[in-house]
C-alpha cells in the first residue's frame, strides 16, 4: 500500500474489523450499482471513498434539474449529461484510484449477465419492479449477494438477497410473490421524496455491500430493514 493510500484509508486501517487485509480485499473487489440516482449516488460515493477497486455503473438516464435534491453525485453544471458519465466525474474527483466501468443502458434479459460480469456484489437502486426482479434473478443465478434498497416519500427499506445459500436466505419472490398492480407503485415525480431519506438508504446500502465483501457482522439476508424519517426509526422484520 502506498503512503498516499495509507493516509487515505487510515481510518479504515485503524478498525480491527478492516485493517490492512480488509482494505486490500476492498481494493480487489468489484461492485455493480444499478441506477445512479437517489440511492445509487450516495452508495457510489461511499464505495469509491472506501476504496472499492472497481465500480460498475448501470443507468440509461440523463441528469435532470429535479434530480438534484437527492442525487448528490450530480451537479447543476451536468444537467443533461448521462448519469453514468456525470457520476463518474464525481467519483474520479473523489478517488482517482477507483476503476469505473460505465454502462449507459437499461438492464434487460439479454444484457444483464454482461452488465454484471465480474461483480462480487450488486446494489439495486432502480425505480422499476421489473428491473428489480430481473436483477434479483440474475444475482441468484450468478450466486452474488444483492443489496436491494428502495425509498418513497419519507420511508425506505433495505435487504440483502442470497437465496443460493439455502432456504434460510429467502429470495426476491419471498418478499414480492406477485408483481404489483398497474399504478400501485407511483413514481417520486407523482408523490415526492425527501432527498436525505434517499441518502440514508443509499448509505446503508453501501454499508451492507462492504459487510458482504468483507464478511463482517450479521448479514441482512432474511431480514427487511425499515426506515421511517418522520419517527427517526429503524426496524428489522424477518422475511418469510
Amino acid at each position: 500500500m502506498t503512503p498516499e493510500a495509507v493516509q487515505r484509508y487510515s481510518r479504515h486501517l485503524l478498525l480491527k474489523e478492516i485493517g490492512g487485509p480488509g482494505q486490500a480485499t476492498l481494493g480487489r473487489a468489484t461492485v455493480a450499482v444499478i441506477g445512479a440516482g437517489g440511492i445509487g449516488s450516495p452508495a457510489l460515493l461511499y464505495l469509491a471513498a472506501a476504496g472499492v477497486g472497481r465500480l460498475i455503473l448501470i443507468d440509461d438516464d440523463r441528469v435532470d434539474l429535479s434530480n438534484l435534491n437527492r442525487q448528490i453525485a450530480h451537479s447543476t453544471a451536468r444537467v443533461g449529461a448521462l448519469k453514468v458519465e456525470s457520476a463518474a466525474e464525481a467519483l474520479r474527483a473523489l478517488n482517482p484510484g477507483v476503476t469505473l466501468t460505465l454502462h449507459a443502458e437499461r438492464a434487460t434479459e439479454a444484457s444483464i449477465d454482461r452488465l454484471l460480469a465480474g461483480a462480487d456484489a450488486v446494489i439495486d437502486g432502480s425505480d422499476s419492479f421489473d428491473t428489480r426482479r430481473l436483477v434479483a434473478d440474475a444475482c441468484a443465478r450468478l450466486r452474488r449477494p444483492l443489496i436491494s434498497a428502495a425509498v418513497v416519500q419519507l420511508s425506505g427499506q433495505l435487504t440483502v438477497f442470497k437465496p443460493y445459500l439455502g432456504p434460510e436466505h429467502p429470495g426476491f419472490a419471498a418478499l414480492y410473490p406477485t408483481p404489483p398492480a398497474a399504478g400501485a407503485l407511483p413514481s417520486c415525480a407523482e408523490t415526492g421524496i425527501l432527498g436525505p431519506a434517499a441518502g440514508v438508504m443509499g448509505t446503508l446500502a453501501a454499508v451492507e455491500a462492504i459487510k458482504e465483501l468483507l464478511g463482517l457482522g450479521e448479514s441482512l439476508s432474511g431480514w427487511l430493514l425499515l426506515y421511517e424519517a418522520l419517527w427517526s426509526s429503524l426496524d428489522r422484520v424477518q422475511i418469510g
